[in-house]
C-alpha cells in the first residue's frame, strides 16, 4: 500500500523536477509545462467524490489494481506521446486513477491489520509520501539528467506495474464496507461544520505550497542560477526535511494538533521569505528548503489528521473530499502559479505562496483550541 502510494504521488509531481527539460523539448512555456500538474489534480480533485461513491460495492482490492494497471498505461503513453496535448489528455485520465487512490488507500490499509494497529497501518502507508518526496522525485531528476524526460516517465510505467503486481499478490479481498451514495458524500460538509472548516484550510494550505513549489526549479533557476544538479540536491533536501518534520508531527499532533499545524504554517511563511530574501545563494537555498520541507511534513499531517478526526464514522467518503479539495488546489495552485511565472515574473509566485498559507493559518487560527482526538495518525 504505501508502494502505491508511492507511485501514484511520484507519478503526480513528477513534473516538478522536470519543468525545464519538459518545456525545451516540447516547445512550451513553463507556465504552460505546469499544466501537467494542474490537468492531473484537476480530475483526481473534480472526480473522486463520484468514483468512489459509484465503485462503493466494487472489491478494493480489485479497484486499487485496475487504478494501478491506468498509471503504467498513463505513464507509458507519457514517455512516448509525440505531442503535448496527447500528454496533457494522458494525465487527466492519470488524474481520476489517482484521487480515488487517495480516497481508498489508507482506509484499505486500516482493515488489512489487527484493529488495534489500524492508526499505526495508516501512518505507515502516509510516510509513502516523505518516499515520494525524499527518494522519488529527485530521483526522476537524476535519472532526466543522465538520461531525458521521457525515460524517467519509462521507468514510473515499469515501477507501477511492479507495484501492481504486488497488490495482487499481497493484498486480501476487500469487499467494499460503509457504501456512501454521490449525495451522501457531499452532504457531509453541510452537516459537519467542523470537516468544512478543515477543507477550506486544506485548500488554502494546498494553494500556498504547490503553487510555488511548483516553480522550484524555474525559481532557483533564475535567482540563485541553480544548475540541475544542485536543484537535485535541495530537493532532495526539501524532501528529507520533509520526512523529519512529519516524524516530529508523528508525535507533537497527539498533544497539539491545532499547535503543530500552526507553527508548520508558520515555518512554511518563513521559509517562502528567506527564498525572496537570501534565496540568491546557495547557502540561503539550503536553509530555506531544509525549514520549508520541515514545515510542509509538520502540516501535511496534521491537515490529514484534521480531516479523520473531523469525521472518523464517514472516513472513506471524508477523504474523498479531502482528495477534492487538495488535488483541485493543487491543480489550481500550478495553473495560477503558471500564470505568475508568466506574466509577472518567477518571484511572484513566492509572494502568492505566501498570502494562501497565510491565509489557511489565520483561518486555523480563528478556529479556536477545538482539537477532534477521535482519530489520530502519527508517522
Amino acid at each position: 500500500m504505501t508502494a502505491s502510494l508511492f507511485v501514484f504521488l511520484t507519478t503526480e509531481l513528477m513534473p516538478v523536477g522536470l519543468l525545464t527539460p519538459l518545456s525545451n523539448s516540447l516547445d512550451i512555456s513553463v507556465g504552460v509545462a505546469g499544466l501537467m500538474v494542474t490537468a492531473q489534480g484537476v480530475a483526481a480533485g473534480l472526480g473522486v467524490p463520484f468514483i468512489v461513491a459509484w465503485t462503493r460495492r466494487v472489491n478494493r482490492r480489485l479497484l486499487l489494481s485496475t487504478l494501478l494497471a491506468i498509471l503504467a498505461l498513463g505513464n507509458l503513453i507519457t514517455a512516448i506521446s509525440p505531442n503535448y496535448p496527447l500528454i496533457l489528455t494522458t494525465r487527466l485520465i492519470m488524474g481520476f486513477a489517482s484521487g480515488v487512490f487517495w480516497a481508498i488507500g489508507v482506509s484499505m490499509a486500516m482493515r488489512i491489520v489487527p484493529e488495534r494497529q489500524a492508526s499505526r497501518a495508516a501512518a505507515v502507508v502516509m510516510s509513502g509520501i516523505s518516499i515520494a518526496t525524499v527518494v522519488g522525485i529527485p530521483l526522476g531528476t537524476i535519472i532526466e539528467n543522465f538520461t531525458d524526460w521521457r525515460t524517467t516517465f519509462a521507468i514510473w510505467a515499469g515501477l507501477s506495474v511492479l507495484v501492481f503486481l504486488a497488490v495482487a499478490a499481497a493484498i486480501p479481498s476487500l469487499p467494499s464496507e460503509n457504501a456512501v451514495s454521490v449525495r451522501e458524500v457531499f452532504g457531509l460538509p453541510l452537516k459537519n461544520a467542523q470537516l468544512r472548516t478543515v477543507l477550506f484550510i486544506v485548500v488554502f494550505f494546498v494553494l500556498g505550497h504547490f503553487g510555488a513549489y511548483t516553480f522550484v526549479r524555474p525559481f532557483l533557476e533564475d535567482s540563485a542560477s541553480a544548475t540541475a544538479a544542485f536543484i537535485t540536491v535541495v530537493l532532495i533536501i526539501f524532501g528529507i526535511g520533509s520526512a523529519v518534520g512529519n516524524f516530529i508531527a508523528g508525535y507533537t499532533v497527539n498533544k497539539s494538533l491545532r499547535g503543530t499545524f500552526i507553527v508548520g504554517g508558520l515555518g512554511l511563511i518563513a521559509a517562502l521569505l528567506l527564498l525572496l530574501t537570501i534565496g540568491d545563494g546557495k547557502a540561503g537555498v539550503i536553509v530555506a528548503l531544509i525549514l520549508w520541507g520541515l514545515s510542509f511534513g509538520a502540516v501535511q499531517l496534521s491537515q490529514v489528521n484534521m480531516t479523520l478526526a473531523a469525521a472518523p464514522e464517514t472516513f472513506e467518503a471524508a477523504m474523498s473530499l479531502n482528495t477534492m479539495a487538495y488535488n483541485t488546489s493543487i491543480a489550481v495552485g500550478a495553473l495560477l502559479g503558471g500564470l505568475f511565472v508568466d506574466n509577472v515574473g518567477v518571484t511572484s509566485v513566492v509572494w502568492f505562496g505566501v498570502a494562501l498559507t497565510g491565509a489557511s493559518l489565520l483561518l486555523r487560527l480563528g478556529t479556536g483550541r477545538k482539537a477532534a482526538s477521535a482519530v489520530s495518525v502519527s508517522a
